[in-house]
């Protein structure tokens, strides 16, 4: 069963149940995919369909920081039940212990010394962890923290 499969079987879950917060989420989510099937003018692979659903999340998490800098907490909590709808689409998060791992391997692999070699860590680090949830940003700050 594909990921647009199991939306559709979600929606209707949540249309009988009247979550209106769930169904909002994954109504978008269903557009988001249908966009972006057009766009590539085929049906999504596993993978992409994955990436379409991390866009929506780092756009949520982009929207939480945003709002509670105006102070507008209503909104930033709606993002965050969204958020949580989103997440059980996405495969588990990468720990901590596997993100210290993984670039420290990476360093080791590239033979990197300074800020300079971070693209070629980074690249490693992203290619090691590929089907688990990676915070890009969060892999970044691990990155310059080892090389500097």
């Amino acid at each position: 069963m594909s990921l647009t499969d199991t939306i559709g079987a979600d929606i209707a879950r949540a249309m009988k149940a009247r979550d209106a917060t769930t169904l909002t989420a994954l109504r978008m989510l269903k557009t988001a995919l249908t966009n972006k099937s057009i766009e590539k003018n085929r049906g999504l692979e596993a993978a992409e369909e994955l990436q379409v659903v991390g866009v929506l999340v780092k756009q949520r998490r982009d929207s939480i920081e945003q709002f509670e800098a105006a102070g507008r907490r209503e909104l930033a909590e709606k993002e965050r039940a969204e958020i949580a709808v989103l997440d059980t689409y996405l495969p588990p998060a990468a720990t901590d212990v596997e993100l210290t791992t993984a670039v420290e391997t990476a360093i080791a692999a590239t033979g990197a010394a300074s800020a300079k070699d971070m693209g070629k860590v980074m690249k490693a680090v992203m290619s090691t962890l590929a089907g688990k949830t990676v915070d890009g940003k969060r892999v970044n700050e691990l990155v310059r923290a080892r090389l500097s």
